[in-house]
């Protein structure tokens, strides 16, 4: 299994955090040396393991934001 390359460009918050110390984080990661796209994942403290995730571009972001903003919570 090839290896998984991945920068986070830009760390943007922490959604919340487990007592074991893994974060759900939303990131902007380029994966593969790919464009930037937006991620929402688990993350270890470390940044070296990850779990699974979503990732999101510019315009799904945006389409989520809306869909959240309609939402009686």
């Amino acid at each position: 299994m090839s290896e998984i390359k991945y920068e986070i460009i830009k760390k943007i918050g922490v959604l919340s955090k487990s007592v074991s110390g893994w974060a759900k984080e939303l990131n902007l990661i380029s994966w593969n040396d790919r464009e930037p796209k937006y991620d929402l994942r688990d993350w270890s403290a470390d940044h070296e393991k990850m779990g699974k995730g979503v990732t999101l571009s510019k315009e799904e972001l945006s389409a989520l934001k809306e869909l959240l903003n309609t939402m009686e919570l």
